[in-house]
């Protein structure tokens, strides 16, 4: 049995191109690097909190604390959220692209995408930055 041309579905091509880049290829550039990045961002993160110094069990309120009183954590914590979210909804848009059939499902579609991800990246980054120890 031989497939020809006619019997392959065609896939969704329109092109986003915005003065003059190509937005599509930056987004699956970007999703390379970030996805490298996290990676190490997570690996290092399951290793600090679950692996060294005792596991899981050391883990409550005091250690977070701790944990988020040095900017270098509240920067690698930041990093590894923003870049998750950023990653997460940008792969989320490619499959509303591809699957949604009416531009108007995508609108709405795309619209929740945003608005949950700035929601979690807003929220996330305010606990990260506003976190009080004192409140224990």
């Amino acid at each position: 049995m031989t497939v020809t041309q006619h019997d392959l579905a065609v896939p969704n091509t329109r092109s986003h191109s915005r003065g003059g880049r190509n937005f599509e290829k930056t987004s699956w550039i970007f999703m390379r690097a970030s996805g490298l990045v996290l990676v190490i961002l997570v690996l290092g993160h399951l290793f600090i909190m679950n692996i060294l110094d005792g596991g899981v069990q050391r883990i409550n309120f005091a250690f977070v604390a701790g944990r988020w009183s040095s900017p270098f954590w509240q920067v690698w914590d930041l990093t590894m959220l923003w870049l998750a979210m950023l990653h997460g909804t940008n792969g989320l848009r490619v499959i509303i692209n591809d699957y949604a059939q009416s531009g108007k499902t995508q609108f709405w579609l795309r619209g929740v995408l945003y608005t949950a991800s700035a929601a979690t990246i807003i929220l996330g980054t305010l606990v990260i930055f506003t976190f009080d120890p004192n409140l224990a």
